[in-house]
């Protein structure tokens, strides 16, 4: 039984309707509270939004969906069906590695294909160390995920389950990159299999090898793309919220929250007040705090993961080496590393995502039109260029990528795009994500687990966090499961997905207007 909000809880107030706040918001509902979800935007989706331009249609947050069981949970709680809302395409291959060596690998989700390939990119011996490695992560991951993933914690005392001992004995806190080494030796594959530390905001060589459960995420649980963009999934989620009763309130910024002692009584944002016995707030951390009117005291300074330079460009061709989900690696990498969260420098040799939606919905796009979503890791403002220093670097650094990518083999890039963003830590920092990050605290041991900021506040009684800020962490299963167990906080139980019904069953509640 996990720790509840003492008191009332017969409607909370979800304060955004993220991928978190609308993960809580249907476990809420599915327990039979009455839930308003508020949210400053005028779209679902947080993080997780869309941009239209020009008759392309960006995601304009993370573009990877793995272990979408975690999302139809949610749907579930309220007897809806992820699949039936959307239809999830599995990626084959989930990405491709180009090296600066002109060698490339394709990355299979299933065992035979990724083994087949290993062995034609490497040797037999590479190939039976990835058999060796895709057991020890599927070990990993079962012996974290009950207990240190999908779980509250009100101690560190909670860590000493059987799991714990499971997860030394599997030596999940050795290092992440020296782990891999035990199974690859092929410095390229290695980094295919660590170069996911990234999402925690530490080093492959400094990262507990317990991270490589994201590495499990990514290349072997397996990828999907939703038909219509990332962003159909935090959209079908407010649907079915709606549904299922949520009053959902679009276009409202939340300026204060009204209090009587140590518990909020009403939300106020730009246009309502709305009274509440509970709330879920889902911004980034200072701001939940900042509308709290406190923070919690810490002993060290919370340290948080780089950031990242992200170009969203429409263009009128595109290149047949591009995969749905490319990763361009430049020859350097624990320089590159450094350079992120040490030195606060722009990577001297970059290492680029490349995302091209497209290549699997082609309707995201005019006919004949691609999009790619290039993404480079950046330090955040904390150790790196500032806010303002931003505002002179930006269109710098976007045509020193186009260059780069030129070298790579994207010839024409720069004079093909149509329409175009970009977004610059000065970007997230103007929309609240602190040190102009929008992955949040870095996952070093002393934020992870029981010492990641809680999602339970001291000196207010009825309010609950959720997000990549707070409990589990960071990335798109995790954060779906911040609002689980923000709503578990309320209800004061981890709640069971009851038997699915239809989408179109009746509410007692009707759907809101």
């Amino acid at each position: 039984m996990t720790k509840a909000l003492p008191g009332r809880t017969d409607h909370v107030v979800v304060v955004g309707a993220g991928l978190a706040g609308l993960s809580a918001a249907l476990h809420l509902l599915g327990a039979g509270r009455r839930v308003t979800v508020v949210e400053r935007d005028p779209l679902p989706g947080g993080r997780a939004g869309r941009l239209v331009r020009g008759g392309y249609r960006f995601d304009t947050g993370p573009t990877v969906l793995t272990m979408p069981d975690l999302a139809d949970e949610a749907f579930a709680a309220v007897g809806d069906s992820l699949r039936e809302r959307v239809e999830l395409i599995p990626l084959h291959p989930a990405y491709r590695a180009r090296f600066a060596d002109g060698s490339g690998i394709d990355v299979h989700t299933g065992a035979e294909a990724m083994e087949a390939e290993i062995e034609r990119f490497a040797d037999a011996g590479e190939a039976a160390g990835y058999r060796r490695l895709r057991d020890w992560l599927e070990r990993l991951y079962r012996a974290q995920m009950r207990h240190f993933i999908d779980a509250n914690f009100d101690s560190p005392f909670q860590l000493l389950t059987p799991d714990l001992a499971r997860l030394a004995a599997l030596g999940g806190f050795g290092r992440l990159d020296a782990r891999i080494g035990r199974y690859l030796s092929d410095e390229r594959l290695r980094r295919v299999f660590s170069f996911q530390a990234l999402y925690a905001g530490v080093p492959p060589a400094r990262a507990l090898a317990a991270y490589a459960v994201i590495a499990y995420m990514d290349t072997v649980a397996g990828v999907y793309f939703p038909r219509g963009g990332m962003h159909a999934v935090p959209q079908a989620m407010a649907d079915a919220a709606a549904d299922a009763g949520a009053d959902l309130r679009f276009g409202q910024d939340v300026t204060r929250l009204e209090r009587s002692g140590d518990r909020v009584t009403a939300v106020v944002t730009t246009k309502d007040r709305i009274p509440c016995d509970a709330v879920v707030l889902t911004p980034d951390l200072p701001v939940a705090y900042r509308l709290l009117g406190h923070a919690p005291r810490r002993p060290l300074r919370i340290r948080h993961s780089p950031s990242a330079v992200v170009l969203h460009a429409g263009t009128d061709r595109t290149w047949p080496g591009l995969a749905h989900h490319t990763l361009s690696f430049g020859a350097a990498w624990s320089r590159t590393f450094d350079e992120l969260t040490r030195t606060g420098e722009l990577m001297s040799d970059p290492s680029l995502l490349i995302t091209r939606p497209t290549a699997t919905d082609p309707s995201l796009a005019p006919p004949g039109r691609h999009l790619h979503y290039i993404l480079a890791p950046c330090p955040n403002t904390d150790i790196g260029p500032d806010a303002a220093e931003w505002g002179d670097l930006a269109p710098r650094y976007r045509d020193s990528i186009l260059k780069e990518l030129e070298q790579r083999g994207l010839d024409g890039i720069g004079s093909a795009i149509e329409e175009q963003c970009l977004v610059t830590p000065a970007e997230w920092q103007a929309q609240g994500h602190a040190a102009g990050t929008p992955f949040s605290a870095a996952h070093t041991f002393a934020q992870t687990g029981p010492f990641r900021p809680r999602n339970l506040v001291r000196g207010t009684e009825n309010a609950v966090l959720a997000g990549c800020g707070t409990t589990p962490g960071v990335g798109v299963p995790t954060v779906l499961l911040s609002g689980k167990l923000a709503a578990a906080r309320v209800t004061g139980r981890t709640t069971r997905p009851p038997a699915r019904t239809s989408r179109a069953r009746a509410t007692s509640e009707g759907t809101p207007s």
